[in-house]
């Protein structure tokens, strides 16, 4: 009975840290978006675009080419064992719907988040963490310039645009980068091809598409920085967080996607009567 207790009592103490972890990550986002403009006096409008740019040009630019590979390969693999499947059983019909599933409302959104979470989500954690031990962070503050507002704020925005564009490439290159490299193995009519994506995609594909991106560009961020705040005083500390940060980054934009996708196949489950 003791070991139940305690087990009653961890699996309480978790989920208390969780809410308190989640409520502490959102008032951070509810802070740095007040701030950028309560806090204007110190802090030149030049400077907060420069900041931004320079997080688009790293998380989405420099991004390209992994996140192109990445949708070759899969776009391929997806294209083929589809319409290798779909033929056998005389689904063929289904095969823009079944792409626009897996790559768009899927694939899409999840790599992207992931990559961006290895690339430029550690890097973010390191780098204010850094700032931190460096006492840069006092420094701002000491000038009147906020750090919400400096440094949150322009990496939380630049994210959100870089994740959104690169989910876009993402799906560009695998449907019609995949679509040319399967031509050798798979042959498939273009103009079927197009038909039949251009009836299976929706209005409700494109709004999950927005929502997952947007809230993992959000989440990925702004864990990451408020990871990065979390250093004292010694080096040490900032692998730590930033390990933290990738963890718990990857565990909430997966927890998400995953969360509306069994909302939306439920209230189509439920629009068939099945349930």
């Amino acid at each position: 009975m003791n070991s139940l207790w305690k087990l009653v009592d961890g699996i309480g103490e978790k989920v208390v840290g969780t809410i308190r972890y989640t409520v502490s990550i959102w008032t951070m986002v509810y802070l740095s978006l007040r701030t950028v403009f309560t806090n204007r006096k110190n802090q030149s409008f030049r400077e907060l675009v420069k900041v931004i740019s320079s997080q688009i040009y790293f998380t989405g630019f420099q991004a390209l080419p992994l996140i192109g590979m990445l949708a070759l390969i899969a776009g391929t693999l997806v294209i083929i064992q589809a319409s290798s499947q779909l033929s056998k059983v005389g689904g063929g019909e289904m095969l823009g719907n079944l792409l626009v599933v897996l790559i768009i409302r899927e694939l899409g959104p999840l790599i992207t988040a992931l990559v961006v979470v290895a690339r430029s989500g550690t890097a973010v954690a390191s780098e204010l963490g850094n700032m931190k031990v460096n006492s840069e962070i006092e420094a701002l503050e000491s000038m009147g310039i906020d750090p919400l507002s400096y440094i949150v704020f322009p990496r939380l925005l630049g994210g959100i645009i870089s994740v959104v564009c690169l989910a876009l490439y993402f799906c560009v290159v695998a449907l019609f980068g995949g679509f040319l490299v399967a031509q050798f193995l798979q042959p498939i009519a273009f103009s079927y091809y197009m038909e039949s994506l251009a009836f299976a995609i929706s209005l409700e594909d494109v709004m999950l598409f927005l929502v997952k991106n947007v809230f993992s560009g959000i989440v990925i961020f702004v864990i990451c920085c408020y990871q990065g705040f979390q250093v004292k005083q010694s080096f040490t500390e900032v692998p730590q967080v930033t390990t933290k940060a990738v963890v718990n980054s990857i565990m909430y934009t997966v927890s998400f996607n995953s969360f509306v996708t069994l909302l939306v196949y439920v209230k189509h489950l439920k629009r068939l009567g099945i349930i």
